[in-house]
């Protein structure tokens, strides 16, 4: 990987960084906040992790597409300020839904907010865009995709990975020589383990092109001129496969950790993974994961704590056991209680004598004295969540 901060920037690229969906597979954690403000890792957001790719990418227009409770995620994302992305002529700019034409209103899935989005992106100047979710776990250095973009002359490049889960809720890609020959969107028999980890670069003409084109045909098969793009759906409907269908989309293969939170299994698994050295990296010098972080003093881990292979936030205050678990800030663990293979995202109190065992506890979320929560090793599914009452 390239070193941090290239100075010299992609003046002709534009990312998009998909930020809207209500994330309803995180439930409940999504109840009350979009999906890419959910708070991960501690101390920072699902949406740091792209945005720090993008940000350390030399990528400085960034255009963030909202939709479902984006207050929360508004007052994170501080105009750009945290990731150097608060410029005048370029930066970070928000694209909340509006009213006012038939391309407008709430977006029916991301390939139709990409179609609301089009004129703009076609007047933005750019040749490239970028396309990106903001609920995913990755380091990646985009200008290696951006690089395989341009030398192979596609006008679709899918940044692929493979996965050892079941690749069924994935988009499941098949390659020859770098071209992508195949695109099934969620199919229920995959065809090899290989998926779209929802990084697109995409050529500016043949994307807006394309979006124009499919819109079109889906307005006079339903005569629906009012909802213009709304059948486009998500990408893997009929956007992408547009272009695999024409001989014109290329595969970059990510070769390190990548992750889909999309779900409470998944997002539970991506912490444990953390405290077990598997998980996305958060200490790397040369590629910091940026945030924007509250001010508060640092943890205090009390006389009468125990406290194992296990991450706190600043703010904490340990005076029980905890083991194998991540904590978010101003979380208060009692004298007695126990935390063990938890995540609890913020100010929580663990009061004395409590256990908890594979719980998730949205942030404000407490525990009265002597509870007993979770289960041990619980199966897919079965993970405990706990939101504040």
């Amino acid at each position: 990987m390239r070193p941090a901060r290239h100075t010299t920037g992609h003046p002709d690229v534009l990312a998009v960084l998909l930020a809207g969906g209500r994330g309803s597979r995180l439930a409940p954690l999504t109840d009350g906040r979009s999906k890419p403000a959910t708070p991960f890792g501690g101390v920072y957001r699902l949406i740091d992790f792209q945005l720090s790719n993008l940000a350390h990418s030399g990528i400085r227009d960034v255009w963030v597409v909202e939709q479902f409770r984006p207050f929360t995620l508004n007052q994170h994302l501080a105009g750009g300020r945290p990731w150097d992305l608060d410029g005048t002529r370029h930066g970070l700019r928000i694209l909340p839904p509006v009213e006012g034409g038939a391309r407008d209103g709430f977006a029916e899935g991301n390939a139709h907010a990409l179609y609301q989005q089009a004129p703009l992106i076609r007047d933005s100047g750019a040749g490239i865009v970028v396309v990106l979710s903001a609920d995913h776990l990755c380091t990646f250095d985009l200008r290696d995709a951006i690089d395989t973009h341009r030398d192979s002359g596609a006008e679709l490049t899918i940044v692929t990975t493979e996965v050892a889960e079941d690749p069924s809720r994935y988009s499941v890609v098949q390659t020859e020589a770098g071209r992508i020959t195949g695109f099934d969107y969620k199919p229920a028999t995959p065809r090899g383990n290989l998926v779209a980890t929802e990084i697109f670069v995409y050529s500016v003409g043949p994307l807006v092109e394309a979006l124009e084109r499919l819109a079109g045909r889906e307005r006079e098969d339903d005569g629906e001129a009012d909802a213009a793009g709304a059948e486009l759906g998500d990408y893997g409907e009929s956007l992408v496969p547009s272009f695999v269908e024409r001989g014109t989309a290329v595969e970059h293969r990510l070769e390190g950790y990548w992750r889909d939170v999309g779900t409470v299994d998944s997002f539970y698994r991506a912490h444990m993974e953390l405290l077990e050295g598997q998980g996305v990296e958060l200490a790397r010098p040369d590629w910091p994961v940026l945030t924007n972080s509250p001010l508060l003093p640092p943890a205090h881990v009390r006389s009468s704590a125990a406290v194992a292979a296990s991450l706190l936030s600043p703010g904490c205050d340990v005076r029980g056991t905890v083991e194998h678990s991540v904590l978010g800030p101003n979380v208060v663990v009692e004298a007695g209680a126990v935390v063990s293979r938890s995540v609890l995202l913020g100010d929580n109190i663990v009061s004395a004598g409590a256990r908890l065992e594979s719980v998730v506890a949205d942030v404000g979320a407490r525990f009265d004295a002597g509870a007993r929560v979770g289960r041990t090793k619980p199966g897919p599914g079965n993970i405990t969540v706990v939101v504040p009452s």
